[in-house]
């Protein structure tokens, strides 16, 4: 069955309402965050923004959570060396947080590890704090990957370190 009230919502959704919740400024404060982090974990933050779903998802139902596992394919997060990515999905329309783990790092860490940082997230969000709001969650998930995955000698940068904005 279609929600209508969402369907609306993601329709009418501008695509550049991602803007005001995270300017420049505060894309470089994330990627200086997800930087410094990988010096301390062997895992591979990506953070990803996405204003809204495009109408026809939206109509046949896709969730948040589908969306961000198709976006962690599609960034290729799954393609590190110790199977140790994390993707940090923000859906703006929904006011949804995903984080989908690589199936090396999510056989270490519970998924309510996870949602705890989504609701860290939310928390700061809610107060219209962005971008302290998801510099919390990217420290959050590196300490849980520095407690999971510590540095090797050899600490490649597999993934970028620049949040991604998905354009419907």
């Amino acid at each position: 069955m279609v929600n209508f009230s969402r369907w609306a919502k993601h329709l009418f959704m501008p695509s550049w309402a991602w803007r005001r919740a995270f300017p420049h400024a505060a894309l470089d404060a994330i990627e200086a965050a997800i930087r410094q982090s990988e010096s301390r974990h062997n895992g591979e933050i990506r953070f990803a923004i996405e204003t809204s779903l495009a109408p026809a998802q939206v109509w046949r139902g896709m969730s948040g959570r589908e969306r961000a596992i198709d976006v962690f394919s599609n960034l290729r997060v799954w393609d590190t060396e110790h199977n140790s990515g994390v993707l940090i999905y923000l859906l703006l329309a929904d006011h949804d947080i995903e984080i989908v783990a690589d199936r090396g790092i999510a056989a270490q860490v519970e998924q309510s590890a996870w949602e705890s940082v989504a609701r860290a997230m939310e928390a700061a969000f809610r107060q219209g704090e962005f971008e302290r709001g998801a510099l919390t969650g990217i420290e959050q998930v590196s300490a849980l990957l520095a407690a999971h995955v510590p540095p090797r000698s050899s600490n490649p940068n597999e993934l970028a370190n620049r949040p991604v904005i998905i354009r419907s």
